[in-house]
């Protein structure tokens, strides 16, 4: 297999602010894998890493990692779990480097058998939640107003970043949010409170009518995640204590459920793992999204008919989505009926 990748630089329609900083353009690359199937046809896999600073990742070591992987690729995709299992022996982390490959190579592989991935799974692909759409920290009054934009253009339910570093700030957000829509609404703050702001937030959450709150301390505190579980008569989902597989013994006492992300596991193939061992403990599974095109959304949303949540709208915060694929209306995400991925480039 001929592996290909470039920068895809990703403006936001509006600068988003969560508690660890703000952007206003999501810097991602956009992988190729182009390989020849046995009956002659030359097929183009497609791939998308959206890096992360928190995990340690940039546009320059997805690339270098991507440059290191190419050797290890071979030359059969449907050889998946042999493919993962040599990038991530030569070179572990990475997950949202590993994930675009991930992603090309479940591309070709759906192409290959001419079915899209949701067939090829067997899943029924109108089943599965409504998506929620996230609103940044911002200004209380601007919070109030994106979200009642959200809601009238037609996604039922929220997700308001809180974690502003000001306890009384995220109060006034919350209750701006609630005076000026009613739509069902999530919370995430990002790891950045205390378990005792997350515990005395916790009756306005509820007040409020917050259907699930998602990681509200320190990815490392358990102890004050167990507590703040015990205090806030909510659902509690971890994602930044919860990135791998081997992570969900370990948080499973402290949350109702877990947030997984591609770039943070490192693709479908370890996501539907997560999905497995998250099911065995006893909790929910959201899937979610870093700041994303529709490249990197459609293939996650394959894997909705197995989720209780979904988080995925990185595409819709951006000015312009360079591919077409996944369709939405009222939340509801629907991923395509083309083989693989069934992704469409919308720019050369």
């Amino acid at each position: 297999m001929e592996l290909e990748h470039e920068p895809l630089d990703l403006p936001l329609a509006v600068p988003f602010t969560i508690a660890r900083g703000s952007r206003a353009v999501a810097e991602n690359v956009l992988v190729r894998l182009t390989w020849e199937a046995p009956d002659g046809r030359r097929l183009v896999g497609l791939g998308e890493a959206a890096p992360n600073a928190y995990y340690g990742e940039n546009v320059a070591t997805v690339r270098a990692a991507l440059d290191a992987y190419a050797p290890l690729l071979g030359d059969d995709p449907l050889a998946l779990e042999a493919i993962l299992a040599r990038l991530a022996h030569a070179l572990g982390k990475n997950a949202a480097a590993r994930a675009a490959l991930d992603m090309a190579l479940h591309d070709l592989a759906g192409q290959l058998a001419g079915l899209p991935l949701w067939r090829w799974w067997g899943l029924d692909r109108d089943a599965g939640p409504l998506t929620s759409f996230t609103i940044g920290i911002a200004e209380p009054d601007i919070v109030a107003r994106r979200a009642k934009a959200a809601a009238e253009s037609g996604f039922p339910l929220l997700k308001i970043k809180l974690g502003s570093g000001d306890l009384a700030q995220d109060r006034a957000i919350l209750a701006a949010v609630r005076e000026a829509t009613g739509a069902r609404l999530m919370v995430d703050a990002n790891a950045a409170w205390s378990p005792k702001e997350a515990v005395q937030i916790g009756p306005d959450l509820v007040t409020a009518g917050v259907e699930l709150l998602e990681q509200p301390v320190a990815a490392t505190d358990l102890v004050g995640m167990a507590h703040v579980h015990a205090q806030v008569p909510l659902p509690l989902i971890a994602d930044e204590s919860c990135v791998v597989s081997e992570d969900v013994p370990r948080v499973a006492h402290a949350c109702d459920g877990i947030n997984i992300k591609l770039m943070k596991c490192g693709g479908l193939h370890p996501a539907r793992r997560l999905i497995e061992v998250a099911r065995a403990h006893g909790l929910q599974v959201m899937v979610g999204c870093m700041v994303e095109s529709s490249l990197a959304i459609t293939a996650a949303t394959h894997l909705l008919p197995w989720l209780d949540y979904a988080d995925l709208d990185g595409h819709l915060l951006l000015e312009a989505d360079p591919f077409g694929g996944v369709t939405h209306e009222r939340g509801r995400l629907t991923p395509p009926d083309r083989p693989g991925l069934g992704v469409i480039p919308r720019r050369a």
